[in-house]
């Protein structure tokens, strides 16, 4: 164990210096009898001694723990580089194979050759001669097969020629067709992915590890799933992504779930997420308020006391004790500032219609959802709370009332509450959820309310701010719009384009929260 510390100590600084110095802790050694030779966890590297000692009688161990430093190091620079690659590559491959753990194993391996690769033909790395003697399962089989043929090395792979020119044909290493690479990989590898399923005796990870997620720190998990959200045509293609790695993203994030308003303990809701991380994608800037003279004076710096001037202001912690013109110390005041007179941010009331005739945010994009989420979340980033009042047909009892609250997965589990029935709302239920504090209220709905007239009333009575957005438009929209001409306290908002819902609510609360 001593030995191989010495080494690890003496490779490490020579592998970090041709690698250009990556910002990686020293890598540490870590006993166990598993055949994987390295894992990372928090960008650190731990090689696993019983890979290097079953390594000894093939190779020299130097060489056996520069190679792994090599693959290691490779992995973080190049391939997955960041959290949102890692995902953004298998999502790609979960279009071609569903299977969770092969569809894992497609991606890990395909990271592997993209970063083996890269290294290969950056540096000199006793990587080849370590991919001679590992002890080889099938997909290992084929993968040397491919190094065999792409990086022109004899590797000793003899089998599975046709799968390897395939796979050759692949450009690995261009970043911007990665997408399309890896499906096309997925693809050919799907068989022996299945027939490992098949077998029994399939070996487990690949000898160089599989790619956990604890290797990523919270804040580059929460921007790969903004990034995955962002990027995923409809709430399933996320959700297929996420529910698979679930798990070891919660351990990943540990007591962090909370403060990311995911929630912890007792699982995600993968819809509700889906949206709470793309409206995250259009999170407004904070404008911070001019200064203005507060009228109070506070003491600012010293200056030399003088006769004339006041005894209160002599400091005589400066003065030691001395009362003397010169050399005592007395405060010079200056008038304080402050930021702008605050009223405070006004909570927030969303209106949401989850009727029949509204999108299933569950099976399509729900551009209502996406739009009363970003209001939400400009609400909350700051400090003010959030009430829903979700309808269908709210007389049948097809309606949920979340009360002011600041937890984010509440809110956004009853935003994505779908009724899927007909449109009738209580506004005596909208009358409970109103305070002290007038919140504004952001009403979203196509309009083709039953009882719309009573809402409308309402609505000429009461002095919240509102915004009202509607989706298409309608006979109904129509007679909303010339009944509230009047009130200077309502904008309506219609839309054709179901895209510009983000954009049009956002562009109101800005309003509201950021004018001086």
């Amino acid at each position: 164990m001593q030995h191989m510390e010495n080494i690890l100590k003496h490779i490490w600084p020579k592998v970090r210096e041709r690698h250009l110095y990556p910002e990686l802790p020293v890598p540490q050694l870590a006993e166990g009898k598993d055949r994987v030779g390295l894992e990372m966890k928090g960008k650190k590297i731990f090689l696993s001694t019983a890979f290097v000692y079953e390594m000894y009688h093939l190779m020299d161990p130097n060489l056996v723990i520069e190679g792994l430093l090599d693959h290691a190091v490779s992995h973080y620079v190049y391939c997955p580089w960041d959290f949102s690659t890692h995902l953004m590559l298998y999502k790609e491959v979960k279009s071609v194979i569903q299977e969770k753990s092969m569809a894992r194993k497609a991606a890990d391996c395909f990271m592997d050759v993209v970063a083996d690769t890269h290294c290969v033909s950056r540096i000199k790395t006793p990587l080849p001669v370590m991919y001679r003697y590992l002890q080889r399962g099938r997909l290992d089989e084929a993968v040397c097969a491919l190094y065999q043929k792409i990086w022109g090395l004899d590797l000793g792979a003899d089998k599975f020629e046709a799968i390897a020119t395939r796979l050759s044909r692949i450009p690995y290493l261009d970043r911007n067709q990665w997408p399309d690479s890896i499906r096309r990989f997925a693809s050919v590898i799907r068989v022996l992915l299945e027939e490992e399923e098949m077998d029994e005796d399939m070996e487990g990870p690949s000898p160089m590890g599989n790619h956990e997620l604890g290797r990523y720190s919270p804040q580059e998990i929460e921007k790969g799933l903004k990034d995955l959200a962002l990027n995923s045509a409809t709430p399933a293609e996320f959700n297929a992504v996420f529910q698979d790695m679930q798990k070891e993203i919660s351990n990943a994030l540990g007591k962090n779930c909370h403060d990311m308003g995911l929630g912890k303990g007792d699982g995600f809701n993968a819809d509700s997420l889906y949206y709470m991380k793309l409206a995250q994608n259009y999170a407004l800037p904070v404008r911070k308020r001019p200064l203005e003279k507060s009228g109070s004076l506070y003491p600012h710096h010293h200056v030399s006391w003088e006769v004339g001037k006041p005894f209160y202001d002599i400091d005589p912690w400066k003065s030691f004790g001395k009362l003397m013109p010169g050399l005592s110390k007395s405060w010079q005041r200056v008038e304080g500032e402050m930021y702008g007179h605050e009223y405070g941010i006004p909570d927030c009331m969303v209106i949401i219609d989850s009727s029949g005739s509204m999108a299933d945010p569950r099976k399509e994009i729900s551009q209502a959802v996406l739009g009363a989420a970003c209001a939400v979340d400009a609400y909350l980033r700051n400090g003010a709370r959030v009430a829903v009042y979700n309808f269908s047909d709210a007389a049948a009892g097809d309606e949920l009332i979340l009360p002011y609250t600041q937890s984010r997965r509440m809110i956004y589990e009853a935003l994505c509450r779908y009724f899927g029935g007909g449109t009738q709302l209580q506004v005596k239920n909208i009358q409970t959820i109103q305070s002290d504090r007038l919140p504004d209220i952001f009403l979203i709905t196509d309009m083709q309310i039953t009882n719309l007239t009573i809402l409308v009333q309402y609505f000429n009575e009461c002095k919240n701010r509102i915004t009202a957005v509607h989706i298409g438009k309608n006979r109904c929209t129509d007679g909303f719009q010339q009944s509230m001409a009047m009130q200077q306290n309502v904008r309506i908002y219609g839309v054709e384009n179901l895209q510009d819902i983000p954009r049009i609510v956002l562009g109101s609360v800005r309003e509201y929260l950021y004018t001086n």
